[in-house]
């Protein structure tokens, strides 16, 4: 494939601002509010269906099966992002999300719950699909599309928080009351109606392919941030999961909240604070943030299983998540920074799916890898070590391809 740019004048184009970018930054909290917002009520979920068959795995499962939805059908919506266009099917979606998000609110039976949750998935992953690409193609300047992918993961951190304690909130009023928050998709689907646009595929101030070359997933660019994508999905999430059960065992009593909630509070505005940082050390490169993210992560990690007590859970998750908080935005550039125009739908289903599937594994590799060491602890400091070798291994890799390259166009 290659990339090019028209020598020709740009054609008038329609420039994005902050209203854009405030509509496609709420647009990609929906999988964010799909994930955590009833997290809360999971424990009345298991008293009212818990005599049904296989509940000690089905109730889990309303908040986990999106995440595998959103892995499997990202690239289809992809497709259907470079073929069709990005705003229809972001408004369907958005609309669609509301109907199904909320759709347990009235239902009784633990069965259609579930096939919700999977409509669910399908929405959130065309939601985030075309969020993430729009900010692409109408911020494709380096310096507004670095601004604005980091404070994509800054607002949807944020977002998680703030939803986590909405749930926990409505929640006392029973367990249905917290999915008629998912009807706040309208409320950003109207104004998205009017201030978005379809993106110009004549605009040559963007990156297209040649003229009558094929479009498809430009896989060698790919391939290793997808790869990359999988490891780092999976060790964003270990310590959002895991958290709590991390404070637990240092003596915290389950029911103390409390202290739960701060130390995931603390992570959580860490990691919003580490995406913060990333626009400003965008000029770094791929070739640094990753290695000072995984190495974030990693020393994190190394700080919870060898510190031991509370203290050392906490300052540990705070430095690992500021490490995930940079890490998020930073895969997203490297792996669609280079796409063109007519790519970059499919290419960012995949970095989805990538990045999904991770989410979606962690619980089950950190609980077969928590059986297999003894113990949580010493399976985050495993964790650790792998973070730390990735971030060598890349350290290493991206210096000397970006030092080919320098040599190659000398």
């Amino acid at each position: 494939m290659s990339n090019t740019r028209s020598a020709t004048q740009p054609v008038a184009t329609r420039t994005a601002g902050f209203w854009q970018a405030v509509l496609l930054l709420a647009g990609s909290c929906m999988p964010v509010l799909g994930s955590v917002l009833i997290t809360p009520i999971l424990p009345q979920l298991s008293e009212v269906f818990g005599d049904q068959p296989g509940s000690e795995v089905l109730v889990p499962m309303i908040v986990a099966i999106p995440a595998l939805i959103i892995a499997i059908f990202a690239p289809f919506a992809g497709q259907i992002v470079d073929r069709l266009g990005r705003k229809n099917l972001l408004i369907v979606a958005m609309f669609a999300y509301a109907l199904v998000g909320t759709a347990p609110a009235w239902l009784e039976d633990l069965q259609l719950i579930l096939f919700s949750r999977v409509l669910v998935g399908v929405c959130e992953a065309a939601i985030m699909t075309v969020c993430t690409t729009l900010i692409v193609d109408y911020f494709h300047e380096e310096k507004r599309r670095t601004r604005y992918l980091g404070l994509q993961t800054v607002v949807t951190t944020l977002a998680a928080t703030v939803f986590i304690a909405v749930g926990g909130a409505l929640g006392v009023a029973g367990w249905h009351t917290p999915f008629w928050v998912y009807a706040i998709s309208i409320l950003i689907a109207v104004p998205m109606i009017f201030l978005l646009w379809e993106p110009s595929r004549d605009d040559r101030t963007d990156a297209h392919v040649s003229t009558g070359e094929k479009v498809r997933v430009p896989w060698k660019l790919l391939a290793a941030p997808l790869v990359v994508t999988l490891f780092g999905g999976f060790t964003f999430y270990v310590l959002i999961i895991e958290t709590s059960y991390l404070v637990v065992g240092t003596g915290v009593a389950a029911t103390d909240t409390g202290v739960i909630g701060l130390a995931a509070a603390l992570a959580s505005l860490a990691t919003a604070a580490g995406a913060f940082t990333f626009a400003r050390i965008a000029k770094l490169a791929p070739r640094v943030q990753l290695p000072v993210a995984f190495g974030l992560q990693a020393i994190g990690m190394l700080v919870i299983w060898l510190g031991g007590g509370l203290p050392a859970v906490i300052i540990g998750a705070i430095i690992a998540s500021a490490g995930s908080g940079l890490l998020l935005p930073t895969l997203v550039t490297w792996a669609l920074s280079k796409i063109a125009f007519e790519e970059r739908g499919r290419s960012t289903g995949w970095w989805q799916t990538s990045f999904y599937l991770g989410q979606f594994l962690t619980p089950i590799l950190m609980g077969g890898l928590a059986a297999a060491v003894g113990g949580l602890s010493v399976a985050v400091g495993v964790v650790g070590i792998a973070a730390a070798v990735v971030a060598i291994v890349l350290g290493v890799l991206l210096r000397s391809r970006a030092a080919t390259g320098d040599r190659a166009a000398a």
